[in-house]
């Protein structure tokens, strides 16, 4: 039997390619070959609308000419060289200085890694680094909540709050504590008291079973991506600072999904009016054409690691010069479309074609979002709001791909969407369109019918 060459692709790949979260029977291959604004085509031919972004990142879209031809030539120019030590390049010094006014003004320096899980490590080393070069060095303890994602680290993967992720790795970084996420459609958690009384009670209350002079810092997704897409309310993340502030515990915001337009504010540090003392970026800030992260660093934290021989660590392409020059050029395309309004204004219409095409079904339970982040809660009971059962052979979000076409992913009993910010609305109509053709078959068991 002679294979398509779209055949010989798909087994190529089964025969050497380790794919994450992919068991070694199964046997589907979506082989991408080509990307345009929100849409990807197979080696098959077949045209899919990506309304996840890839992993919450395609901020400008796909196969933008202008960002490839930037890194055509800065590649001529200089493909790379180390930025450790004394040696830096012209484009990562513009990049961070661009960086420095975006950000909310108490973070004016970066230090730069290739993505998010770098990001989150780089940032726990920094956060017990400078109680270090305080004289506190018994500040070792890292708060993070039930259902985080901080990626797949040893730091950032202790911090993560999904047991999946620490089965078969332990021991894992010691000295983590993970406190209750903010979950507002999930009235249980708080018996029925106000989340964000509940939730500064328990953190009041951690503190003090840890003892404040043990604990670094708090980290936390100022909005919950893998967790669901869970928003907190409004009075969370001040109140949350407020906290740390008197107990002289940094925060750091994983925003390794929520920055760069996201939310419709560069940061959405900015969306809740807080400041940090350290921003982790990556994902959004070169749209995912090429890998590059960077860490917003407060003056008080850089002080204290930059005092004696500096902050010990590094990685190999820390500034890489090509990343640094894709990166402004997808900055550049963001300001110059005006995708921070556009994200709230198409993460509105977004919203809403949810609401009527999906509001009706017994199985949704909650429609929530945040500019261009959006998620739909699945449940078996309105009333009960018990979750809706998974069958592992056929996920929602993979019988919608296979049926329509439509890229959604699937996160803890939700369907979560984080479209390229240049969504259309024909395209956000077809979304909505395909979920409901799918989702009105999908019975309260969990069972999509034919």
């Amino acid at each position: 039997m002679t294979l398509t060459p779209a055949q010989q692709l798909a087994a190529t790949d089964r025969a050497h390619i380790i794919h994450p979260y992919l068991p070694g029977t199964a046997e589907e291959r979506v082989v991408m070959t080509e990307g345009k604004g929100c849409r990807l085509t197979d080696a098959e031919g077949r045209s899919y609308l990506d309304a996840t972004g890839g992993l919450w990142l395609a901020q400008v879209g796909h196969g933008r000419k202008e960002i490839a031809d930037v890194a055509h030539a800065q590649m001529q120019q200089l493909e790379y060289f180390t930025s450790f030590w004394e040696f830096s390049n012209d484009k990562a010094i513009q990049l961070a200085e661009r960086l420095a006014t975006l950000a909310p003004d108490n973070l004016n320096h970066v230090y730069f890694t290739s993505g998010g899980s770098e990001g989150n490590e780089a940032a726990i080393k920094m956060a017990r680094y400078y109680h270090h070069r305080r004289g506190e060095g018994s500040r070792t303890w890292i708060l993070a909540r039930d259902k985080a994602y901080h990626g797949i680290g040893y730091g950032g993967g202790s911090a993560t709050g999904f047991p999946v992720y620490h089965e078969g790795f332990a021991p894992m970084m010691p000295h983590v504590s993970h406190l209750t996420p903010p979950w507002p459609y999930r009235t249980e958690l708080y018996g029925g008291a106000d989340p964000t009384d509940f939730l500064i009670a328990e953190l009041e209350g951690r503190i003090a079973e840890i003892g404040a002079s043990n604990i670094a810092a708090m980290i936390g997704e100022p909005i919950m991506g893998v967790g669901g897409m869970l928003v907190p309310p409004a009075d969370y993340w001040p109140r949350v600072r407020e906290v740390l502030d008197r107990h002289g515990i940094l925060l750091i915001f994983d925003e390794v999904v929520t920055a760069y337009g996201r939310v419709g504010e560069w940061f959405a540090a900015q969306h809740f009016d807080v400041k940090p003392d350290i921003i982790t970026t990556a994902k959004g800030i070169t749209s995912g054409y090429t890998p590059l992260g960077a860490l917003l660093v407060s003056d008080e934290v850089t002080e204290a690691l930059l005092q004696d021989h500096g902050f010990p660590m590094g990685y190999t392409y820390n500034g890489h010069p090509v990343a640094a020059a894709v990166a402004l050029a997808n900055l550049d395309i963001i300001e110059r479309e005006n995708l921070l309004s556009r994200a709230v204004t198409m993460g509105e219409y977004l919203h809403a074609q949810l609401t009527d095409a999906l509001g009706d079904l017994p199985i949704v339970g909650e429609i929530r979002s945040v500019g261009m982040m959006l998620a739909v809660e699945l449940v078996a009971d309105r009333e009960t709001r018990t979750p809706l059962p998974m069958n592992p052979a056929r996920m929602p979000h993979d019988v919608i791909r296979r049926e329509t076409g439509v890229i959604v992913r699937d996160s803890a009993h939700s369907l979560v969407l984080s479209p390229p910010l240049i969504m259309t609305e024909q395209e956000a109509k077809e979304a909505a369109t395909a979920m409901r053709s799918v989702l009105e078959r999908t019975t309260p068991a969990g069972d999509i019918t034919k």
